[in-house]
């Protein structure tokens, strides 16, 4: 594979599988996948997500989706009997109905929920579930240091309109999918999750998600200077203990939507 400025991307989201994965585990927990025929996995990353599901349902057959030839490529290393599809998980369609339609950390980087989930409710057949764990976090800290540094420097023209900004709430949700289905479940939880290596964590941590759009637009010059003032404002805001560990807290919303 050619290398380019995204070949690091699994590298560096599998960085911190350990608390990544976690949520997907309490998420499959509920959705109770273990009777799935067949279930897609929509925005799988590196893998961890459907490795987790095959432990609920091993005879499951399973695609997994995702937009990065990268997370397709550690995938196929890692689960190699397992299909996958580059593709881009807004405009994937299905040939036949699934039982589980599971998008783990996906689908915030997805417009149009509106439309987006009744068409995938849709693709389910009867009993199937739709199983989505999304980050809630756009008011914590590490979040609003993003927008507040795009906007406050030289770069702040290419920066704006870059920031995650579209969100709903528990209820939204549950209105939208509650006449489409025979159940919804939704909650929130926060996770606090302990990370060595101080306040550089935190910005280790986001290099594979949240970070990402705004460091693309960036040189390497300006990334320094961009990371600077955000590992500045990380200092201000969060707890380092004499470990040199900081909590980070990470609030999520799940769904389970049964048809």
């Amino acid at each position: 594979m050619t290398t380019s400025s995204t070949d690091w991307q699994a590298r560096q989201y599998t960085l911190f599988e350990a608390q990544r994965t976690r949520p997907v585990r309490d998420l499959l927990s509920a959705a109770q996948p273990e009777t799935a025929r067949t279930a897609v996995d929509l925005g799988c990353g590196p893998g961890n997500s459907i490795e987790t599901l095959l432990a609920h349902a091993p005879h499951a057959r399973v695609i997994g989706v995702d937009n990065s030839g990268d997370m397709i490529d550690a995938a196929k290393k890692r689960l190699p009997d397992v299909r996958f599809e580059l593709a881009d998980i807004a405009a994937w369609r299905t040939e036949s109905p699934v039982d589980l339609i599971l998008a783990n950390a996906s689908l915030q980087w997805v417009p149009d929920h509106e439309t987006l989930l009744p068409k995938l409710v849709g693709m389910l057949s009867d009993g199937g579930r739709l199983a989505v764990q999304m980050p809630d976090n756009l008011d914590e800290p590490a979040h609003r240091l993003m927008r507040e540094v795009a906007a406050d420097g030289p770069w702040r023209d290419r920066l704006k309109g870059v920031e995650r900004t579209a969100r709903y709430r528990a209820d939204w949700y549950y209105a939208l999918l509650k006449p489409l289905c025979a159940n919804v479940d939704v909650w929130r939880t926060t996770y606090h999750h302990p990370l060595e290596g101080g306040v550089d964590a935190i910005i280790e941590w986001f290099r594979g998600s949240g970070l990402r759009p705004f460091l693309a637009k960036l040189d390497a010059d300006e990334t320094a200077a961009y990371l600077d003032r955000y590992r500045a404002g990380l200092k201000a805001e969060y707890t380092v203990f004499d470990d040199d560990t900081v909590l980070l807290p990470f609030p999520r919303i799940f769904i389970v939507a049964t048809r």
